[in-house]
């Protein structure tokens, strides 16, 4: 039999019942989206290693730990601190997106997993004052991590997005997020990203990453629609393999999309540009 983190955490807690469950693991029992799993606990008193498994130390005052699915674990607002502290900014953010905003989740084993709508876990200004807590106790990172935090967009709807989200900021790049478009019958649509001057719109399609064939089909049609609108003049779309391994090419991409735009070349109306 497999055995998947759950039944590796418990374990772990059974024989050590200081450790907390922390980090990248709270955020899974939390349903918070990750770029990847891994069995991390907090050691309040000092770091006892143990195989497998990584060990934090830090202070836990009582108001950090919970207790979910019959384990002791840090809270949301705390495991959000803890990743914006320790976790490179990519990782961070999508947890942090994830956790702003309503989103359709996995829960159970890996081959019978089921997936749920799952509410917001909490608002962005809560986390804030989580992080301002950490800034007061001058925990290492949290001047950075306020920066990180800065980056943060509930609006946008899966991992990919936020990655997406992330490599047009580095490139310098400022889209806006879920903006609002109408198409010729009335149709009210939120593309993923906008260059609204440019007319050019952004989607990331995440059968790739985490969808269903009945999404994907859902998400073929909403493309279509979006052609069909008068604020868009071209849409662009990305699969989100496209998004974490060739990120480079999607930036040239875009580019050459935002200048052809730009220079009133290669359009017509509802249909794609002439790019090189």
């Amino acid at each position: 039999m497999e055995v998947d983190l759950r039944m590796r955490l418990r374990a772990v807690q059974l024989a050590a019942p200081e450790l907390v469950v922390s980090h990248r693991a709270a955020a899974s029992l939390w349903r918070i989206e990750l770029l990847r799993e891994e069995a991390e606990f907090t050691d309040p008193e000092g770091v006892r290693q143990r195989k497998g498994v990584r060990v934090h130390r830090s202070a836990l005052p009582s108001g950090d730990v919970v207790e979910r699915a019959g384990l002791r674990v840090t809270s949301v607002h705390r495991t959000l601190v803890d990743l914006l502290l320790s976790v490179p900014r990519d990782e961070a953010l999508v947890a942090v997106d994830s956790a702003l905003a309503r989103r359709t989740v996995g829960i159970g084993d890996r081959g019978r997993e089921q997936r749920i709508r799952r509410a917001p876990l909490t608002r962005l200004d809560a986390v804030a004052t989580a992080l301002g807590h950490a800034l007061g106790q001058r925990r290492r990172g949290a001047v950075r991590a306020g920066g990180r935090l800065a980056l943060a967009d509930p609006a946008c709807g899966s991992p990919a997005e936020t990655v997406a989200r992330l490599r047009m900021y580095d490139a310098g790049l400022r889209p806006e997020t879920q903006a609002e478009v109408v198409t010729f019958s009335g149709r009210v649509l939120r593309p993923d990203f906008l260059f609204r001057a440019q007319g050019v719109a952004v989607e990331i399609e995440g059968y790739a990453y985490h969808g269903r064939r009945e999404d994907h089909r859902r998400d073929v049609a909403r493309f279509n629609d979006l052609q069909q609108c008068a604020e868009v003049r071209v849409a662009l779309r990305f699969t989100a393999e496209e998004v974490f391994h060739a990120p480079e090419a999607m930036i040239a991409t875009i580019r050459r999309a935002l200048g052809a735009m730009a220079g009133g070349t290669g359009i017509t109306a509802g249909g794609p540009p002439c790019l090189p």
